[in-house]
């Protein structure tokens, strides 16, 4: 009989904590939505104790999706971040706490300079005292791959006999080999199983060696009942274990692995583009799964194989991922029924009348300026509507702008709005984008550096959409900001905004000012 894994997506928590990944509570919330769709059994939100930003977000998690998907979030173990954990998502239907605290020597006697048995009952303490608030508490021994196992084992003891119900075995700095991984968590599946069978067993994998996803298949191999991965693999440092990869694993490798996952693979490949989306990181266009070319095939060999038969060079069919090959392309004349029969098919809700009444007059505007409107365009016409800033703090908006290219003096005017206020100033540059920015720098009065500028297209034709991405840097922080447009040069102008606005949406930096 098929064993059913559990999936806890980490990409709001772990994912995000990569430099200039950040969300908006608004683009979190889209994203949790689009996890909802997914069929993830266990979103961990955030971790409240970090900022009041943080906290919110997990609210407002809980509050979207939180009656129908499980809600976690971190803490240490520390009482005023169990705390805030709790308060976070105490609302969702099936909350859980989830505690981490290192047990290798290199944490024990570097990080926090205590016993090992002191540090053992700080875990014990945090358990004890987080089961008088929920049911459910994870733990979590950090570092465990590289951990004295005897130790590892009775640190797992102690706080299981304190009330813990899952136990998580993270291989955080990505060390593990599968062979070894996968024996690590026999040996713990085991002993746990021989203690409290209704312990559910837990791994986090991290990619610094590239084998985050065979360490994670590897410990499900072995015995473990739940995987704790991010969709594209975001994350610290290389990243966790890939979601879509894991899953997918699973599935076409079943008669192997006898396990399965509530996950909806048609939901994959759309998951993957709003993360890119609202991230700003694209993946690798050979990454298994999700990546542009997954399913290409350019070699003779390979495509007179595939004429002949599919299954010549694929063994999973695009699909399955929602790599649909059929594409509806639509028009300023395709009218309502065809906009939202093509938006539906993308899982968005559009059963608010109001809202999608403001996205088909944004859409009527794109077909009237592009005439043939792909699937690309529609899935960020709907994700930029969806994930727009709603906050009640004045942010800046572009009013108008001029740039004068030529090999002399590259010059851009711009017109800021902010609220009632405008403003406006001209500049010089060594280039179109860099006099643009410089101006904007200026009449925003921030001392912000430029650390990464990239455009490319998102759908077909000389009437693309264009997607910028930037990267900038302001005191010791690193903020994103993305824009699409047919006009390049309006859309690198609104992703500086961006940018400028995610500063100023910063918790710390309102506060300053």
């Amino acid at each position: 009989m098929n064993r059913k894994i559990i999936v806890l997506d980490t990409t709001l928590r772990d994912g995000e904590q990569v430099p200039g990944a950040k969300l908006n509570v608004h683009q979190k919330i889209e994203m949790a939505q689009q996890l909802k769709r997914l069929h993830v059994d266990i979103i961990e939100a955030g971790f409240p104790a970090s900022s009041a930003g943080d906290f919110q977000a997990v609210q407002q998690i809980v509050r979207s999706v939180g009656d129908s998907v499980s809600i976690t979030a971190l803490a240490r173990a520390v009482k005023s971040d169990i705390d805030a954990v709790y308060e976070s998502i105490k609302l969702a239907q099936d909350p859980l706490i989830h505690i981490v605290l290192g047990t290798s020597n290199i944490h024990v006697e570097k990080k926090f300079n205590r016993s090992k048995e002191a540090v053992m009952q700080l875990g014990v303490d945090a358990v004890k005292y987080a089961k008088t608030l929920l049911p459910h508490v994870q733990y979590s021994t950090e570092d465990a791959s590289r951990s004295d196992f005897e130790y590892l084992w009775s640190t797992i003891e102690a706080v299981v006999k304190a009330g813990a119900t899952m136990i998580n075995v993270p291989d955080t700095v990505g060390y593990a080999v599968p062979e070894e991984f996968g024996e690590l968590i026999r040996r713990i599946n085991e002993r746990l199983k021989n203690m409290d069978e209704s312990v559910i067993l837990s791994v986090h994998c991290h990619n610094d060696l590239g084998m985050a996803t065979s360490n994670t298949l590897s410990a499900i191999k072995n015995g473990a009942d739940k995987i704790e991965c991010t969709i594209n693999g975001l994350g610290e440092r290389a990243g966790n274990a890939s979601l879509e990869e894991v899953v997918m694993g699973l599935k076409v490798r079943e008669n192997f692995y006898h396990c399965y996952t509530n996950i909806q693979t048609q939901e994959l490949l759309r998951t993957s583009k709003l993360v890119t989306y609202l991230t700003g990181l694209d993946v690798q266009v050979n990454k298994a799964i999700t990546g542009e070319n997954a399913f290409a095939h350019s070699s003779g060999i390979h495509q007179d194989g595939l004429l002949k038969d599919k299954q010549v060079y694929e063994i999973m069919s695009p699909e399955d991922v929602g790599a649909d090959s059929m594409e509806l392309i639509l028009t300023a004349r395709s009218g309502r029924h065809a906009f939202k029969n093509a938006v539906e098919k993308m899982g968005f809700d559009v059963s608010d009348e109001t809202d999608f009444e403001a996205l088909f007059t944004k859409f009527l505007t794109l077909a009237d300026a592009k005439k043939e409107v792909y699937d690309h365009d529609v899935f960020y016409l709907v994700t930029n509507h969806r994930t727009a800033d709603e906050g009640s703090k004045q942010l800046y908006e572009l009013a108008s702008f001029q740039v004068v290219s030529n090999d002399l003096y590259p010059t851009a005017t711009v017109k800021l709005k902010k609220g009632a206020d405008t403003v406006k100033g001209s500049a010089v540059g060594d280039g179109p984008i860099d006099a643009l920015y410089s101006v904007m720098k200026t009449l925003v009065g921030l001392d912000v550096q430029l650390k990464d500028y990239k455009i490319n297209s998102l759908s077909r034709g000389k009437e693309a959409i264009g997607r910028v991405n930037i990267r900038i840097q302001y005191q010791d922080k690193t903020y994103s900001g993305r824009a699409m447009d047919m006009d390049i040069l309006k859309a690198s102008a609104n992703a500086f905004l961006n940018a400028i606005n995610a500063i100023l949406l910063d918790a710390d930096v309102v506060q300053e000012e």
